[in-house]
């Protein structure tokens, strides 16, 4: 059915041979379903998606989220705006998976770029089974053993130290408070192991002293963008991307400043258990 180009060792595919302004039978999104749990990040060149079919692509995945701290587009208030003019930058540069400081974090999200600047831009994932493959067995087991607190004020520290910020996210702060997640999680679907803490949203290691957990923290963000682990994927207007938010990271590359970028994000439900 598809055309499957691998883009990087770990992770990462283009798929080719599917128009997604169509409507898309069960057999087609079944498809990309079992490919995104394969690759855990996929691409689809030069989709020019209307709102409405970039919600019921998404909605192929499970039901959707709403995020508390960014502009929606008119009538859908499940895609969310990002963002980046010379007046107003972003301010997201870490590693990290979405939304992990909520209870259930989203199974993943389907992106589509809109504006995208005339260089630079690029966003990389990288693959979290990988990177747990790539410890040493007694650290896995070790792992195995710990929980971490994820925390949305902690993400969005940089926002809420805007004049007004602790304001305008006061409602978002208040439904958001810290949540404990594993350390290690079991993909409901692979069934493989991934390393589930991210250098945006994890503040600690749950039982540790302080210098133990920075330090077991500051060790597993380092490994956890290993080159080898990972994929790079250049944009271009009417691009998408599907990712598996239970299985990798991702990373915005803020290299096009003042050039201006626009995407427009939907996020997939949560459905990992512990």
């Amino acid at each position: 059915m598809f055309t499957v180009n691998s883009v990087a060792g770990p992770l990462g595919a283009e798929l080719h041979g599917v128009d997604l302004t169509q409507k898309l039978t069960n057999e087609i999104l079944n498809e990309i379903r079992s490919l995104l749990v394969e690759h855990q990040v996929i691409f689809f060149r030069n989709q020019a998606i209307r709102p409405e079919q970039h919600k019921i692509l998404a909605e192929a995945f499970g039901p959707l989220q709403t995020h508390p701290a960014y502009e929606t587009v008119k009538d859908f208030p499940e895609i969310t705006i990002l963002e980046s003019t010379p007046e107003k930058p972003s301010k997201i540069e870490a590693w990290h998976a979405d939304m992990t400081f909520r209870a259930h974090p989203p199974l993943g999200a389907v992106l589509r770029s809109k504006i995208c600047p005339p260089k630079g831009g690029d966003t990389l994932w990288s693959s979290m089974t990988a990177a747990f493959d790539g410890l040493s067995p007694d650290m896995q087991t070790f792992l195995c053993g710990l929980s971490a607190v994820h925390d949305f004020s902690h993400g969005f520290k940089e926002s809420l130290a805007e004049p007004g910020g602790r304001k305008r996210l006061e409602q978002a702060v208040k439904e958001n408070p810290p949540v404990i997640h594993p350390v290690i999680r079991i993909h409901p679907e692979s069934g493989k192991k991934v390393i589930f803490v991210n250098s945006l949203f994890t503040t600690h290691i749950v039982g540790l002293h302080k210098k133990e957990s920075d330090a077991l923290l500051s060790f597993l963000f380092e490994h956890i963008v290993t080159p080898e682990f990972s994929c790079r994927f250049q944009w271009r207007p009417n691009d998408i991307a599907i990712w598996d938010n239970r299985s990798t990271q991702h990373k915005p590359i803020n290299d096009y400043f003042p050039a201006h970028r626009r995407m427009e994000r939907i996020t997939i439900d949560g459905d990992m258990p512990y």
